[in-house]
């Protein structure tokens, strides 16, 4: 017989017993034992080496076999085994062959090579030629603590009234104004909201600036917000201009401000520094002018020059929905001339432009650089601080904005594999010590611990688990413009009392209340917060249907009180014991009652009265070693409710317990606190 032949056939028996082998290893335990690799002269398969671990066994014993059913059906065909090594990798023909004879049908798919996606995002265009620009009016943003007078320094230099427009007289989002000086000059204005929650926007404000004009009421000095603007101004690079503002008032002290200024590193100019300060009354419009042409001696200085050709670039100022309108934002132009007509993006959204109006809304046919438009047009609402690039056409819009919806999915994934990633390692690590805390018991053992650890949750039906999670507030907020809903969505990303009820925000957005709010509301059992935003007479029937509670406010602290107030709702009450009494043990005795022993106590009592309705603790070297209710009552021989401060008494427990002399007695009732939460918004 043809040696080669009995080789195949030697190696095919061995294999056979390994499997054997294998098959038995994996309908009994493992107990330590290791196997010795099974060698071959003519090794048509790898070595096996076997250890007691359940994963790599049963990894092990899928390989062997899926290797033996390769070996055997090789046998059956033409190739030279002979050639075949342990690492080898078999070609097409050969496989297709051994899924032949292994009596299965073959079919050949192509993987999908993933085309790279070539960057279509619209930029910004290469710097204009010096010799082109032209003169442009100053961006100046108006900073400030709430309440010193940002938008009546405003309002009295356009001569209209914002002010009293503004909800509580607090500017709530940001105003972009174009100011005609008498002189003939044209600075734009904007005005952001003073109060803490509206930091992003103030910092937006910056960001497109060219001066600041720092508004510090004259009586109050240096205030929260009035620091945080500062800083603002240094990271954006923009000069400083100092309005000290309210001076018409007695209590108005402007030295001290400038003083207050220096340990901020704001330096006017009569201490050795270069910031111009200048005394005012925005109310009774007192050196308004003086501050306009400081402002406008400032930009002369900075020779603030812009490209009015070619495409246009600027940057979002504001944006929301407006029923009659649609999408709606409030931009300055920085380069080129915006006419009607222009395809504009902005992030993930495109516009053509409709209509322009000024602030006065008054429909405008151009906006050169420097000069703040409402534009209409846009397809959805982008967000405050986006950058506006105009394109060639509407097909170009599409490419740059599918390319960045296309970037931000990807970065969207590779967020989300690393979250389950980690998740995935967490619960690995949890599972791991849980199996090696149940790694001594049988596996019924192990299944009994499990039952009885979930055994809880398992007959629990649905209402009684919704009950278990009853600690959460669930909320829908809606917002006139995009700002107001950051400004509220940041507040609430300040939330740390998860462990007292926990805050999950389900949906937020702009626009009036809808019936989709309310459905939503309804099937997480949330509340529905409006800031600057209307609901019909409709939805609010179908919420007072539905037992939804939709919460509108106009000023933001008021919305943040009333978020609270639901929050506190939530908690459970906590139990407050108030004492109404004490008294001491002075002596000790019996009382035999039937065939049982009752101990007696003979008391006096110090503070309050004792009233035999209420609870008591008997207090032992300072521990409480009983609560409960009392037997019985008596002064005297009398049977009484109450023991008045002085009096003397005896008593017994509704529990069998012995007295020590000098044991202190309390009376105390429980009363329910509603608890508040600990959490703080800052304001």
């Amino acid at each position: 017989m043809n040696r080669g032949l009995i080789l195949k056939f030697e190696n095919l028996v061995q294999l056979r017993g390994v499997c054997r082998q294998l098959r038995t290893l994996s309908h009994r335990r493992v107990c330590g034992a290791q196997w010795e690799p099974v060698q071959s002269s003519a090794q048509p398969v790898r070595s096996v080496l076997l250890y007691p671990q359940l994963w790599q066994k049963d990894k092990l014993i899928s390989v062997a076999l899926s290797q033996y059913h390769i070996y055997e059906a090789l046998l059956y065909t033409d190739i030279n085994l002979d050639s075949v090594e342990p690492d080898s990798i078999l070609c097409e023909d050969h496989i297709k062959l051994i899924v032949k004879k292994s009596g299965m049908k073959f079919k050949s798919a192509k993987l999908k090579e993933e085309k790279e996606r070539v960057n279509t995002d619209a930029v910004k265009r290469p710097p204009a030629d010096p010799a082109a620009l032209t003169p442009r009016p100053p961006v100046v943003t108006i900073l400030g603590h709430v309440d010193h007078g940002k938008t009546t320094l405003l309002d009295s230099l356009r001569k209209t009234q914002v002010a009293s427009m503004e909800a509580g007289g607090i500017t709530q989002h940001i105003g972009a104004f174009l100011v005609h000086l008498p002189s003939g000059e044209k600075i734009t204005f904007l005005d952001t909201p003073g109060h803490a929650a509206f930091s992003a926007m103030r910092a937006r404000g910056t960001h497109v600036t060219d001066i600041v004009i720092l508004v510090v009421a004259a009586e109050d000095g240096v205030m929260q917000q009035t620091v945080e603007s500062i800083q603002h101004a240094k990271n954006a690079g923009v000069p400083l201009i100092l309005a000290i503002n309210k001076c018409d008032k007695p209590e108005a002290d402007p030295e001290r401000v400038k003083k207050e200024l220096l340990a901020h590193d704001v330096v006017c100019e009569e201490f050795g520094g270069d910031v111009q300060a200048v005394n005012i009354s925005a109310l009774k419009g007192e050196n308004l002018m003086v501050l306009a042409e400081a402002t406008v001696a400032l930009a002369e200085m900075l020779e603030l020059k812009a490209d009015s050709t070619g495409l246009v670039e600027g940057t979002v100022i504001e944006s929301r929905k407006d029923k009659g309108k649609g999408p709606v934002t409030t931009a300055i132009v920085q380069r080129g001339t915006l006419r009607k007509g222009c395809v504009l993006v902005a992030g993930k959204t495109w516009a053509k432009v409709r209509f322009m109006f000024d602030e006065n809304g008054k429909a405008v046919d151009a906006a050169s650089p420097g000069i703040p438009v409402e534009i209409m047009g846009w397809k959805e609402v982008p967000s405050a601080g986006d950058e506006i690039l105009e394109v060639e056409s509407e097909q170009r819009a599409h490419e740059v904005v599918s390319w960045r919806t296309y970037a931000e999915q990807q970065e969207r994934m590779k967020r989300e594999v690393e979250v389950i990633e980690a998740k995935q390692k967490e619960h690995r690590m949890e599972y791991e010590k849980k199996q090696q805390k149940l790694a001594h018991l049988t596996w019924r053992q192990r299944k009994a611990v499990l039952y009885k650890a979930n055994k809880h949750l398992m007959f629990s039906r649905p209402k009684e688990r919704t009950e278990m999670d009853k600690n959460v507030l669930s909320v829908i907020v809606k917002g006139d413009v995009d700002g107001s809903v950051e400004a509220v969505l940041n507040i609430l990303d300040s939330y740390d009392a998860d462990d007292e009820c926990k805050l999950d925000v389900i949906h937020f957005g702009m626009g009036d209340i809808s019936e989709t709010d309310i459905n939503l509301a309804e099937a997480f059992n949330g509340v529905v917060f409006g800031f600057s935003v209307k609901a019909n007479e409709s939805i609010k029937q179908l919420a007072a249907k539905k037992g939804i509670k939709i919460k509108l406010h106009n000023i933001i602290y008021k919305l943040i009180e009333d978020l609270k107030d639901e929050l506190n709702s939530r908690l459970p009450p906590s139990v407050v014991e108030n004492t109404i009494g004490e008294a001491s043990v002075l002596d000790i005795f019996s009382v035999t009652i039937g065939k049982n022993k009752i101990p007696v106590a003979g008391c006096r009592v110090q503070k309050g009265l004792l009233d035999k309705k209420m609870k008591f603790k008997l207090i032992r070297n300072r521990d409480v070693i009983w609560k409960g209710s009392l037997s019985s009552l008596k002064h005297h021989k009398d049977d009484v409710q109450v023991i008045k401060a002085g009096m003397d008494c005896g008593l017994s427990l509704d529990k069998y317990l012995e007295f020590n002399i000098g044991d202190g007695i309390i009376c105390y009732e429980e009363k329910e606190v509603q608890q508040t939460t600990s959490w703080d918004p800052g304001f």
